[in-house]
């Protein structure tokens, strides 16, 4: 059936092109007689508004990027769900995007959403450098970095992820560890230096022979993880780190599994925290304990800021929100046994 469009919806109900449009757009200008005539040829016709057309017209479409590092991480579909019911409220639609942590992927997105000439952008990039944003807003397309902080150029939401460590670590440190493992991802991601920064911070201050060992990947994945814990549990009992603290709940979860398939008791032979507080975290064959982040209340607060902008550009103001994160201890972080 052959796309319908504004010029018949007219001819059919005996009215103007122009008449049609206040139908759809300002219904109350117009009679209710001359309204039931519109509305019954747009059933008969089957019409449907292109709304991207419509949008694109008056300079921005009622639609938010949110462009995120790792869509399978619950902690993201969480990010974005915050972020959906605010939009929602204002007749709004997020749009999610994959980067998987690749810079040229993130680039692609954010060239396709500009030309879209979305409404504005959430995002988590891959890089802790990122004067493209800052290009991109001074562009017009407004920018808020979630779960990353910003310089000032830009409005962000975050969290102090350099406590967040620093609790973990502290933590462990005071359940008798010495031997402790960071596992992570890229640190040209933010936020996983800053996580390494904070663990590393706590281990210097304990002193008393406490170090700290460091694992990174590609990605900040459940397989990931699992290899790191592969190559692990290959090591002799005395050379084998007592606590891991992991910089998300994936590869958390990945550490827990290799040692479940290589027969290492946890947190007996290995204590291990994550980090996000994601649902999973407690629901794991050991429940995790884990560096909690308010995940939805970075989404929502990421949305109302950017909605701000796009309401008063000459009055707003960036602002960088930073939340503090706390400590959910579960049964993965007991004491420390003693090592032979």
């Amino acid at each position: 059936m052959a796309t319908r469009n504004i010029k018949e919806v007219a001819q059919l109900a005996r009215v103007s092109v122009g008449t049609v449009s206040n139908v759809l757009n300002r219904p109350e200008i117009v009679s209710p007689a001359t309204r039931e005539r519109v509305f019954e040829a747009i059933k008969k016709l089957g019409f449907v508004r292109n709304e991207v057309a419509r949008h694109l017209r008056v300079g921005r479409s009622r639609t938010v990027g949110l462009v995120v590092l790792d869509v399978a991480n619950p902690f993201f579909v969480d990010v974005a769900q915050g972020a959906e019911s605010v939009a929602d409220d204002h007749d709004t639609m997020v749009v999610l995007c994959n980067s998987a942590g690749d810079a040229g992927r993130e680039r692609r997105h954010l060239d396709q959403l500009e030309q879209q000439r979305v409404m504005g952008i959430l995002i988590t990039p891959v890089e802790a450098e990122t004067p493209w944003l800052e290009e991109l807003a001074a562009r017009g397309t407004p920018v808020v970095l979630v779960d990353s902080p910003a310089t000032g150029l830009q409005c962000s939401v975050a969290v102090d992820d350099r406590l967040g460590g620093q609790i973990a670590g502290a933590h462990l440190i005071e359940r008798g560890h010495r031997r402790i493992m960071f596992v992570g991802g890229p640190m040209s991601v933010k936020q996983v230096a800053d996580r390494h920064a904070g663990v590393a911070g706590a281990v210097a201050a304990a002193g008393g022979g406490a170090e700290l060992l460091t694992a990174t990947a590609p990605t900040l994945t459940v397989a990931e993880g699992r290899a790191i814990g592969e190559r692990m549990a290959e090591l002799p009992a005395a050379e084998r780190p007592t606590a891991a603290f992991c910089a998300n709940d994936m590869m958390a979860l990945g550490l827990l599994q290799a040692m479940a398939t290589h027969g290492l008791r946890v947190p007996d032979d290995l204590a291990i925290i994550g980090y996000d507080d994601i649902d999973f975290a407690a629901a794991a064959a050991v429940p995790l304990s884990s560096v909690r982040q308010p995940r939805e209340l970075l989404g929502r607060t990421a949305i109302d800021l950017l909605l701000e902008e796009v309401a008063e550009p000459e009055q707003h103001r960036h602002r960088q929100v930073i939340f503090q994160p706390d400590l959910v201890i579960r049964e993965s972080s007991a004491p420390c046994r003693p090592q032979p």
